[in-house]
């Protein structure tokens, strides 16, 4: 896949992706310093986001009510019925976010936790992606990418729960964070089409050329090597 591909069922499941927010400038500050930009709310949960994300609870009122007692504290949600979390490396995430907002449809909520990347998706990502990217560019026989180079990508989906970060971030909390908080009631979400799309596009730019320009034609496997070094 070298360009981006519309997927009518997923790029307009509630709603539009907020490309009004600087979130390419936001990256370049680091994920550390992204929730502390002064005037954006990547960082910061609305009302409507809580809600969204208390939905995917089989209580959702308790779990509001926890969290309006105890806004700086994490939470765990399960995935599979509305959103499932793709669990990438951080740096390899930042370049994924990077292709998705530049050129592509931008992205759902986006969480960090433990050096890693969360990035929230649409049902049943997490069990179409693996297959795809395996099918697609994490295949044993692609020339252009060894699989010992791959990062670990995790799918976390039905049966599956992730630590959520607070809904208000603490003075010098150094647990998980939000990145692109939850900020309506219905998020447009990435699908494993989408996501597929920005790790082709990030592991291929990073792959190094296996085709160099020579003005020389290729060797002769089967041709005589002399010695000329002494001749006069």
């Amino acid at each position: 896949m070298t360009a981006w591909l519309r997927d009518e069922t997923t790029l307009h499941t509630g709603a539009a992706p907020r490309h009004g927010v600087d979130i390419l400038a936001a990256l370049r500050d680091g994920p550390d310093r992204l929730p502390e930009r002064a005037g954006d709310r990547v960082g910061q949960v609305t009302p409507s986001g809580a809600a969204w994300l208390a939905g995917a609870s089989a209580y959702p009122r308790t779990t509001l009510a926890r969290w309006e007692a105890h806004p700086t504290t994490a939470g765990v949600l399960p995935c599979g019925s509305s959103f499932d979390v793709v669990n990438v490396p951080a740096l390899f995430g930042r370049r994924m976010l990077e292709q998705l907002w530049a050129e592509g449809p931008g992205s759902g909520p986006v969480a960090t936790h433990r050096g890693r990347l969360l990035l929230f998706a649409a049902p049943g990502t997490a069990q179409r992606l693996p297959s795809l990217l395996s099918w697609e560019e994490w295949g044993t026989g692609h020339p252009r990418v060894p699989r010992a180079s791959l990062p670990a990508l995790l799918c976390h989906g039905t049966g599956d729960a992730v630590t959520v970060p607070p809904l208000v971030a603490g003075p010098g909390a150094g647990g998980p964070r939000w990145l692109v908080a939850p900020d309506t009631r219905n998020p447009w979400l990435p699908g494993p089409d989408v996501l597929l799309w920005a790790c082709v596009r990030v592991t291929r730019s990073a792959a190094p050329s296996t085709t160099g320009n020579s003005i020389f034609p290729p060797a002769d496997p089967g041709a005589n090597v002399y010695d000329v070094s002494r001749r006069r």
